[in-house]
């Protein structure tokens, strides 16, 4: 899953990102409301983690922006402003959620991933397909009850597959769920972990429609 992180704050960006990326999140940073707006309007994210004290524009006005515009992209709020008008204006301004810095690390990622599952099609943590089981919160897999070992990228690769089991979903699609700015990308990177995923899965768990991209086999 892909996330937009925008915070103006060295410190509190670095960690952030960290948190996120060890969750195997791919994450772009920018640091001011303009920044922020032309992120949202050329890129497609699962998240966006908005401060409200931003340079050049506020953080407040990038979220009314962005709703104005039919943006439907959850919006959690990190901010120190924690008096209740500014929480009500920001929850009735469309963001999703609302978080009071500073805060700690593990609650920032347990409302990450609520409001990941409010928007998405999943109602709790663990995801199953066909024997596979993830835990979302733990950063853990089994296969047929059986622990299973993935690597960070092969543990995101799968949740992106797993976002929409019945779908294809292309090579830069999976690219753009599992990197985030700045990290190289091999031109056969996916080709690979897709390789090393069929050899704990199953050669037939993860389906090649060719010219398109991958998805998962369907549920027999």
């Amino acid at each position: 899953m892909r996330i937009l992180l925008i915070e103006d704050d060295p410190m509190i960006g670095e960690s952030m990102e960290e948190a996120l990326r060890g969750e195997c999140y791919a994450v772009d940073w920018v640091r001011d409301g303009v920044a922020a707006e032309l992120s949202i309007r050329h890129g497609i994210y699962d998240l966006l983690l908005l401060d409200l004290g931003l340079p050049k524009r506020q953080g407040m006005d990038v979220l009314r922006r962005h709703r104005a515009q039919g943006g439907n992209t959850p919006v959690l709020i990190v901010t120190a402003r924690d008096a209740t008008a500014s929480r009500v204006e920001g929850l009735d301004a469309g963001a999703d959620d609302y978080l009071i810095k500073p805060f700690n690390v593990d609650e920032l990622l347990a409302r990450v991933r609520a409001v990941l599952r409010r928007r998405g099609s999943h109602t709790n943590s663990v995801v199953t397909h066909r024997g596979l089981t993830i835990d979302l919160a733990a950063h853990e897999a089994s296969l047929d009850g059986a622990p299973l070992t993935l690597s960070a990228r092969e543990f995101a690769l799968l949740r992106a597959l797993l976002e929409n089991p019945g779908s294809v979903v292309s090579k830069m699609q999976l690219e753009d769920k599992v990197y985030g700015w700045g990290q190289e990308i091999e031109s056969n990177a996916i080709d690979v972990y897709i390789h090393h995923l069929r050899k704990k899965l199953g050669t037939d768990f993860i389906k090649n429609v060719r010219g398109v991209g991958y998805k998962l086999a369907s549920v027999v």
